[in-house]
């Protein structure tokens, strides 16, 4: 999809953070763009602060999700890139996790992207010039760390939603792309997930801001419109993988080569 002007997107989690940074580097492309969240006014702010249109939705939710798209229709009569970006991230050993712990955060970040693709993918597949689907994973989605196995899980099995979903489309000949963005360290609020969580799913992860840690202070933060950029790049190319941070592979190159060396000793 090289000519972005005058298509229509959909971003969630799009009132903060990357999203937000997808949607001002889509919107500077010449896209139509609806950003979709939790925090009414939080999106009120930001829609009207860009120049996007607002529709409030909970990705956890199949229903609300679904409203989402009708919306969109709605007001735009189709949709070309769907953005599913929303998530979450706090920390807890997976020994102290509760059951609710995993329901919340499988709930908006795996969950919230199989929402969005069942909503949006046979609107995407009726366009007559395709559609692309961008899904948010991480660099975590790569590599675990300790206190992070939950917030991996749930970015594991974006990446291997999305690797499916390409290989099925290629396989059907259609003009649907699939993106997986691969995060690194950049500044939001993810550090502040609790905020939106619900009181009937708490438990034992907590909120640690990385950007004020000793951990962080040793790594390279970026702003939410150079992620944006990047998608807008993975967009335009067709990229199934795209990263921001290139100089953070060390630990990707690390485990690709003890499964190599595992599968060599086999």
């Amino acid at each position: 999809m090289k000519e972005l002007k005058g298509k229509v997107a959909v971003v969630t989690g799009g009132a903060s953070g990357i999203g937000r940074g997808i949607a001002k580097q889509l919107i500077g492309a010449g896209a139509q763009v609806a950003i979709a969240d939790i925090e009414a006014g939080a999106l009120a702010r930001t829609a009207e602060e860009i120049g996007a249109s607002p529709i409030q939705a909970d990705v956890s939710n199949a229903d609300s999700v679904a409203r989402l798209a009708r919306e969109m229709q709605r007001q735009f009569g189709t949709v070309h890139i769907v953005c599913n970006n929303a998530g979450v991230g706090s920390i807890a050993a997976i020994s102290a996790m509760k059951l609710t712990d995993w329901q919340w955060l499988l709930n908006v970040n795996l969950w919230g992207v199989i929402h969005g693709i069942h909503a949006f993918l046979p609107i995407l597949k009726a366009n007559a010039d395709g559609g692309h689907i961008v899904n948010t994973s991480s660099i975590g989605g790569h590599v675990t760390m300790p206190g992070l196995g939950g917030y991996s899980v749930t970015k594991f099995g974006v990446l291997a939603l999305s690797e499916a979903l390409a290989q099925e489309l290629a396989a059907e000949g259609s003009q649907v792309g699939v993106t997986v963005l691969c995060p690194g360290t950049v500044r939001t609020n993810i550090g502040r997930s609790q905020r939106n969580r619900p009181a009937s799913l708490s438990g034992a992860l907590v909120d640690v801001d990385l950007q004020q840690s000793e951990m962080g202070a040793d790594m390279r933060w970026i702003e939410p419109e150079e992620v944006g950029a990047v998608v807008v790049r993975a967009i335009r190319n067709g990229d199934l993988y795209a990263f921001t941070h290139p100089d953070q592979k060390a630990p990707i190159l690390e485990r690709h080569q003890r499964i190599a060396d595992a599968l060599a000793r086999g």
